[in-house]
This record gives structure tokens, sequence and C-alpha cells, in this order.
């Protein structure tokens, strides 16, 4: 599929190894990135974080009061962690406040977010997919009354319903073959992390369209994602520092940017992106890890917003 073809999501300055960006940079980027015509912009969830990273559904909360058109999305939250109807609330208001450009992605996070906030570890699975039914219940109907395994709800509400109907979109970000499994299943999108390898794309692709046609679905309606960890250069070496860089203060091993970045010149990054269009991405994240304001009207000419 061309570049032209594909539909492209923008990440906001959010998590930066050395500092966040000030709030200015980020209402600079969501309204450029508005005028510009991407699709949507996106924040992550790490609570407990070792670099900046601000709260995503209230930054969101602020980006839409200065946007207009573009959707505003989180990829991912770690559903298990929280209770479903918190997550409920919060993302039926910026579906209110947003005048209905809300979406949500979740996911089943690693071992260690468990510890973390004191919730088990086992039957997170079960935990995820009944936090699934209550996310959709409470977004659908006015009284909710449900007795899951976990969880457990009576005359349930959370009014306003959202402005999306049915509820707004949920995607689901995972690897595993389980869980891209379950994604067709019970999802409305799919995007694939930011730290799992380019290569690894095709084949989870591949999985997931089979998985969504055994389910009855059409994998040509069905959004397909990654989110992009790169840098854009003049020079290639440049571009190739700045992901070791971070890779390195963010995940804590510079070597993951060779095989979960795209870094080099407008060209050469032009061209990894084509690369994952032709193994089915109908949407892509592009997440600069550096220079955003720079980077966001470089990458608005190459995918040919601008």
């Amino acid at each position: 599929m061309p570049l032209k073809d594909l539909t492209f999501g923008m990440a906001l300055p959010q998590r930066y190894p050395e500092a966040a960006a000030d709030i200015a940079t980020v209402r600079r980027v969501a309204q450029r990135a508005d005028a510009l015509g991407f699709a949507d912009l996106w924040l992550t969830e790490n609570t407990l974080d070792h670099v900046p990273c601000p709260d995503p559904l209230i930054l969101l909360s602020h980006v839409a009061a200065v946007t207009t058109r573009i959707r505003l999305g989180v990829a991912v939250l770690v559903l298990p962690v929280h209770h479903p109807a918190h997550i409920a609330r919060q993302v039926q208001t910026l579906d209110y406040v947003s005048d209905g450009r809300a979406t949500l992605g979740i996911g089943l996070g690693r071992d260690a977010h468990y510890a973390e906030f004191g919730v088990p570890l086992e039957r997170r699975v079960r935990r995820f997919t009944e936090g699934v039914e209550i996310l959709r219940a409470l977004w659908t109907q006015p009284s909710v009354t449900y007795h899951g395994q976990i969880y457990d709800l009576h005359d349930a509400s959370v009014l306003p319903l959202p402005l999306q109907k049915p509820h707004p979109p949920i995607w689901m970000g995972a690897g595993h073959p389980d869980a891209i499994k379950r994604a067709a299943r019970l999802a409305d999108g799919w995007m694939g992390s930011g730290n799992s390898s380019s290569a690894g794309f095709g084949p989870q692709v591949a999985l997931l369209q089979q998985a969504l046609a055994d389910a009855g679905r059409d994998p040509a309606t069905f959004p397909i994602s990654k989110r992009v960890f790169m840098s854009v250069h003049a020079r290639e070496e440049v571009a190739q520092q700045e992901v070791r860089h971070y890779m390195g203060a963010v995940y804590r091993n510079a070597d993951l940017a060779e095989r979960s970045c795209i870094a080099g010149t407008p060209a050469q990054v032009a061209e990894r992106l084509e690369e994952l269009a032709a193994m089915g991405a109908n949407h892509l994240l592009l997440h600069p890890i550096a220079r955003p304001e720079e980077q966001l009207e470089v990458l608005a000419e190459m995918v040919g917003l601008q």
C-alpha cells in the first residue's frame, strides 16, 4: 500500500528522557498536526516511570480544548491495573469535552505493572476481558448490572453516555499470538508496540488478518497500526544516534534501536515506512523521539500532508 493511501497518527511530545516537553510545545504540535491533516494524536500511559511521562487522559483533555478535528487516543493503557468503571468515566469525559474524538487503546501490560499497583497477576486475562465488557456496557447503557468472576456492578451508570455511537473505539496493543487473536475478537483496532521489531510486524499482521477472517470480520476495514519510534535527519548518523540515545534512556537498551526504530534521511525513512505498509499496515503512529516540531513538518511532507 503506498504511503498516500495510509492514515497517519502523530505522537504528542510526552515521554522524553531528559525532561517532559513543555505544555506550550505540546499545544503547538497538537494544533499544527490538526491543521496539517493528521488523523489522530496519541499519548501513552506509564504511571510510575523513570523518565517524565504526564498522565495521558488528563493531558488529552487539555489538547481537546486547543484542537478541533483531530482524534485523541491513548496507546496503551494497562486496563487490568485500573477499575474499568474509572476508565469508562474518564474516557466518557474525554469524548464529551472533545466533541466525540476519543479512542482508547488498552493492553495487558508487563508483569511488573501488577505488583506496582497491588493487582494480582493471576487471572489477568479474565480481568482484562471483563473490563472490556464493562467499558462497552457502561458506554452504551443508562444502567448496568454486571456479575463477573472479577467485577460486580449493580445499577451502575456513567452519564451522559459518550457522544460516539455505539461507543469510543477500543484498540488493543498486543504481540503475543493469543493476545492478537483476542484483539481480532474484541477490539475495534490493533496497534503494534513501538519497541517491537519491524521484522516481526509482518507475521503479527498475518496472524491478525487470519483471526479477523475467522471471526467473520473484514481485515480491510479493521485499523491495523504500528507505533514507529523514529528520527529523521539530513545526516543519517545523527538520526541513528538520536534513536540509540532514546532507547537507551527510556528502555535501558540502546540496541533496541536497530530492530525497533526507523532512523535516517527522509528518503530512507520513507522507504522503511513503505515496508510496514507492504506488511499490511493501514495506519501508522509516527513517534519522533526528538525535535518534535521540526520533525512534524518533515513527516507531514514525507507522507503527503503538505
